[in-house]
């Protein structure tokens, strides 16, 4: 039995930040079913990653909807809203990441919904908070990752800012918002009492960069150094760290001490004895690393390195990860089915209980899906 067994889940959200925490309640084994307006369901369903599609819907809706239900209702149908209160007088959780103003106004807000279902957990995801002069403007992950400063930590520093080639901003805000949740599980078994939880794109990317925050507030204001060679990885940290070209491929360099990596790579680096210069001559000594490592390959470098204690690795790309024995080993993909017997290959939970792995095999919902299984359960 999985720990959300038996929790009913109505998810309101579209696009990536709340599904993508109604798929981790999915996996946790939540009952979650996604509110969707009829014929053409949620917005994501057709925001697609290189026009991919799947039953209709993008590929992009499908590798965060996994193991949902699907009841289709239109919010400004008076008959649709009687049927969706109905639901909510059986829910655990409610999720929305509506703009403020837009649950209040058609009696679905918090103090609302408490009237209906006084124990319910009622979770909200905004862009950038509830008031004030951005609580209205749009909460998307490249415009949060640009204005966050989080766009200023990768690449090289004469690329100017660069952002993600992940939505970084909505999935892990995503996380936080299960954590919350999780926490107001906990709150209302203490209280029986209903639970608001809210989180902001915002907040949450400002929360994934403490550490460089907190360097900027206490460093006198000093903003993130980039290095600008080739490979240079953190704004913070210095030489060796970084990605380094070899014969045949890329090796990944972490921290260590500099002269004993030096020392192993046949190089004299006693010129930068002191650690200081390790940061401050970043670009110099990984210049230095890089002429002498691209000699050989990175299998050469690795077991060398490794035999030393020194942290390395090859750099992988898909398909070279695919192809790793650990995948296989540790059961990373899993495949899922959807109505018409069609399958997709995905990734699954990384969580284990009791040393067991959370696989699920349900694919995506078409919209309304299950309306009809719903309306006899909840409704009649």
């Amino acid at each position: 039995m999985r720990p959300l067994e038996g929790l009913i889940v109505l998810e309101f959200c579209q696009f990536l930040a709340g599904p993508s925490a109604g798929l981790k309640l999915a996996d946790l084994g939540a009952r979650v079913i996604k509110i969707e307006r009829p014929v053409k369901g949620e917005a994501c369903r057709q925001l697609s990653i290189k026009d991919l599609f799947v039953d209709d819907s993008s590929l992009l809706f499908h590798t965060i909807n996994r193991n949902k239900e699907s009841f289709a209702a239109d919010l400004k149908n008076p008959d649709d809203l009687v049927l969706i209160k109905k639901l909510i007088e059986k829910a655990d959780i409610m999720t929305h990441n509506f703009r403020p103003g837009v649950m209040e106004k058609i009696g679905l807000d918090f103090e609302n919904t408490l009237a209906i279902n006084p124990q319910l957990i009622y979770g909200t995801i905004t862009g950038y908070g509830n008031e004030g002069p951005w609580a209205k403007k749009p909460g998307q992950d490249l415009l949060l990752q640009s204005l966050s400063g989080l766009s200023w930590l990768s690449g090289r520093k004469s690329q100017g800012p660069v952002p993600f080639g992940l939505a970084v901003a909505d999935l892990m805000c995503g996380n936080h918002f299960v954590q919350g949740i999780l926490a107001a599980l906990l709150k209302r078994a203490k209280t029986k009492k209903g639970v608001l939880v809210e989180v902001s794109l915002l907040e949450s990317i400002l929360d994934v960069q403490f550490e460089a925050i907190t360097s900027f507030l206490n460093d006198g204001g000093q903003l993130p150094e980039r290095g600008d060679i080739k490979g240079s990885a953190h704004a913070f940290l210095s030489a060796p760290y970084g990605v380094y070209q070899t014969q045949d491929g890329y090796l990944s360099l972490a921290m260590g001490d500099l002269l004993f990596i030096g020392k192993t790579l046949g190089l004299d680096l006693n010129a930068f004895a002191d650690k200081h210069l390790w940061f401050e001559k970043r670009d110099e000594i990984r210049t230095i690393l890089s002429e002498r490592i691209q000699t050989q390959t990175s299998d050469y470098w690795i077991e060398i390195l490794q035999k030393e204690g020194i942290w390395c690795g090859k750099v992988f790309n898909y398909e070279e990860l695919d192809n790793q024995p650990f995948v296989t080993e540790l059961q990373l993909k899993q495949t899922v089915k959807n109505t018409e017997g069609e399958t997709l290959v995905t990734t699954r939970s990384p969580i284990q209980l009791d040393g067991e792995i959370l696989l699920s095999e349900k694919a995506a919902p078409k919209v309304g899906q299950d309306n009809l299984k719903i309306h006899e359960q909840f409704i009649r």
